[in-house]
């Protein structure tokens, strides 16, 4: 058996309902990379994993319903039997998912993250896990990125987070991944880092085996341009459309997006008709209701700094508009789901 100061370890915390894929695609390649060392010219399997739960080894069960055993508790991450200590060769991922905010006050959580990073180890999240390290204070004035729906209430709950759209974010000893597929282009860059040019070539193995056809960078986006997700292909319509998602919290007026891109009221008018089936006005209010929607459902804020934030001055106004696109008030959606989530 490996001496375990010679390899590299990775110790996976699954939260309650985390999302599968990134974790699976996460371990997938650390265990092709043990598979295909030798390809790569190194001497012995690279890396160890292991998974954990904050309460103590026990059966974790995904949003998708299935359940992955968690061996240990976060007792592993102090090394006894476990292992030496922990230190710049090892790394802590957090695997968040759904409902992600209800483990941001577990204590013993936070604190065993802290003391991890304080020990040098590297300190990662996949999905919505970037709320866990933001709540233990470990990307204040830190870069990071966190999967693209829980965008707008991380930013609004956590402003001294500079916050990336990018499918994963490096920030030194601080990594973050979107979720989905980004969790396997997060990887690969580790295992190229940590294991310089036999690293190079082996992610490159991976990714064949993986049928990744293309490694994104930490400066690919998350999200697919404004054209290709709705079908648009009229530059000057797709550039409005893009500068009305930038400008939720201010709207701008119909003149203003006309004129910012060369076109008159009118002719915007015809080009929304035509490739949207509704006016300017009605797609921006849209857009303001969805991100309302999410910031209700995915953070603490009060529902008229939601409405404040999503660019309406009343308060009324904002509930009357909401109950006509969803069919419920904001604060009876805010009610009904906080009691989903207790009961």
């Amino acid at each position: 058996m490996e001496d375990d100061r010679a390899v590299r370890r990775f110790f996976f915390v699954l939260l309650d309902r985390f999302s599968l894929l990134p974790f699976a695609g996460a371990v997938d390649a650390l265990r092709l990379a043990n598979r295909h060392a030798a390809d790569a010219g190194l001497a012995a399997p690279p890396f160890r994993w292991k998974t954990l739960a904050s309460d103590g080894p026990r059966t974790v069960t995904s949003s998708a319903g299935v359940a992955i055993a968690a061996a240990a508790g976060l007792d592993a991450l102090g090394g006894g039997s476990d292992g030496p200590p922990l230190g710049s060769r090892d790394t802590v991922i957090v695997c968040g998912g759904l409902d992600v905010r209800e483990h941001a006050a577990d204590r013993a959580l936070l604190a065993a993250l802290r003391r991890a990073h304080r020990a040098g180890a590297r300190i990662g999240a996949i999905c919505t896990g970037a709320e866990i390290l933001a709540a233990a204070g470990l990307l204040e004035n830190r870069r990071a990125t966190i999967h693209w729906e829980n965008r707008d209430s991380f930013a609004e709950l956590h402003p001294d987070v500079t916050l990336a759209d990018t499918v994963y974010a490096v920030d030194g000893r601080l990594v973050t991944s979107a979720g989905g597929t980004a969790a396997i282009d997060l990887m690969l860059r580790l295992i190229a880092q940590d294991l310089g040019p036999a690293g190079e070539r082996l992610a490159g193995i991976l990714a064949d085996q993986m049928i990744h056809t293309q490694i994104r960078t930490e400066s690919d986006a998350q999200r697919l341009s404004i054209p290709t997700r709705i079908g648009v292909r009229h530059p000057r319509l797709a550039q409005v459309l893009h500068r009305m998602e930038e400008t939720l919290e201010e709207p701008l007026s119909p003149a203003t997006l006309a004129a910012e891109v060369g076109l008159s009221t009118r002719q915007l008018e015809r080009l929304f008709r035509r490739y949207l089936g509704r006016s300017p006005k009605r797609y921006y209010m849209e857009l303001r209701l969805a991100r309302a929607r999410k910031l209700l459902l995915q953070s603490d804020m009060s529902v008229i700094d939601v409405a404040m934030a999503c660019g309406f001055t009343s308060p009324s106004h904002f509930s009357k508009c909401y109950r006509a696109q969803y069919g419920i008030t904001p604060y009876r959606e805010r009610g009904i789901d906080r009691r989903a989530r207790e009961g």
